[in-house]
């Protein structure tokens, strides 16, 4: 399942959404907020997106994901909009029957979306802004 949302991100629901009984490797990756980036103090981001062309990468990258790794659960959420300093602007869960697909899968989903997913970043600092790649 993708998701992108105006609203917070809950660690919980994410694990929630993925959870199975026959699975026995679940893994979280969350991307949050840094308070700096390349020297400068950041005050928050500004994540915009087209979504129907973002959410119908994120399922092709999950549809990936199945194909190389076989029964997973998955659930890949981003935020759109403003998000604060230490908040969560994107939560990739992953189950599989074992750790090994588990973390590999998390891992290719995350690099996946920094890679081709069009979202656009905006970093805010005290003194302007800037566009950032991912």
């Amino acid at each position: 399942m993708v998701e992108l949302t105006s609203e917070p991100l809950e660690p919980q629901r994410a694990l929630d959404l993925v959870r199975n009984p026959d699975h026995g490797g679940l893994v979280l990756f969350l991307g949050t907020v840094r308070a700096s980036s390349r020297g400068r103090k950041v005050l928050r981001l500004e994540y915009e997106a087209y979504p129907p062309m973002a959410e119908k990468r994120l399922q092709g990258i999950e549809e990936e994901m199945r194909r190389r790794w076989g029964p997973l659960e998955v659930a890949i959420l981003h935020r759109l909009g403003r998000v604060e300093v230490g908040a969560t602007g994107v939560a990739i869960a992953v189950s599989a029957p074992n750790r090994r697909q588990a973390f590999a899968a998390c891992r290719f989903a995350i690099d996946q979306l920094k890679k081709s997913v069009p979202l656009w970043k905006k970093e805010v600092f005290p003194d302007g802004w800037k566009w950032a790649k991912g």
